[in-house]
């Protein structure tokens, strides 16, 4: 029992520190990760573990293990930052696979990358046609990057100089039946103007509303409570949840 409760203790301080050193490390750690920060995650997370369920040994220096390993990889970010000779030591930097629509094979087998990686990476980027290609890069977190050939980029609203305003946010203005003030503000809109779109739809009250929203083109997107419809069924097995 005695053994039960140091775990759940340990566990607990583990689960705090990784989540504040987490933080710390920020969000380079959980989004697409380099060889180096792959490295240090899985060590990090490794060192967590063994505070958290390795009893046989004492918690403070499994403790210190983890913060040295946690203040090396801060350490690296920051130096990484402000001398970019660091980064490409620690990151490595994006390699050439393709360029003017040929493939540079030494590249690749410097990389120890396969036609096949190759091909499929573009193929999850709808290109089909390896000469539509510009430039193809593989950054130091595995991505592919591709630039097509101008003549076969997609034309835009620009390119036929067509005007259209600018693209905005959905704003949030009210939540379970109250106002969000702020949001009104920022959307340069008034409790009259609000109060106005709701008796259009024939709500009288703010507090009939679940969740209203101001969309990107400046119309007022109204959910009340409870909803009027029926749930769709999605699925082909009526289990017992």
């Amino acid at each position: 029992m005695d053994e039960s409760i140091v775990t759940i203790v340990r566990s607990v301080i583990a689960f705090t520190t990784l989540l504040i050193f987490t933080r710390l490390l920020g969000k380079q750690q959980v989004g697409q990760l380099t060889a180096f920060e792959y490295v240090a995650g899985i060590t990090i997370g490794s060192a967590a573990s063994s505070l958290s369920i390795d009893l046989s040994i004492k918690p403070l220096p499994q403790w210190l293990g983890l913060a040295t390993w946690v203040v090396l990889v801060w350490l690296l970010q920051r130096l990484a930052i402000k001398h970019r000779w660091m980064a490409k030591v620690v990151d490595d930097q994006p390699t050439i696979l393709i360029q003017h629509g040929k493939i540079l094979e030494q590249n690749l087998k410097n990389l120890r990358y396969r036609y096949d990686e190759l091909l499929s990476q573009l193929r999850d980027r709808d290109i089909f046609d390896i000469t539509q290609v510009e430039f193809a890069l593989l950054e130091p977190d595995g991505k592919l990057t591709v630039l097509k050939k101008a003549e076969y980029e997609p034309v835009t609203r620009k390119d036929l100089q067509i005007i259209v305003p600018p693209n905005q946010l959905m704003t949030e203005v009210i939540l379970d039946g109250k106002i969000i003030e702020q949001n009104l503000q920022n959307r340069k809109k008034t409790r009259e103007w609000l109060q106005q779109q709701l008796q259009a739809q024939g709500i009288d009250d703010f507090s009939q509303v679940s969740f209203a929203v101001i969309l990107p083109n400046e119309q007022l997107y109204i959910d009340k409570f409870p909803d009027a419809i029926q749930s769709m069924e999605i699925g082909d097995f009526k289990g017992p949840y």
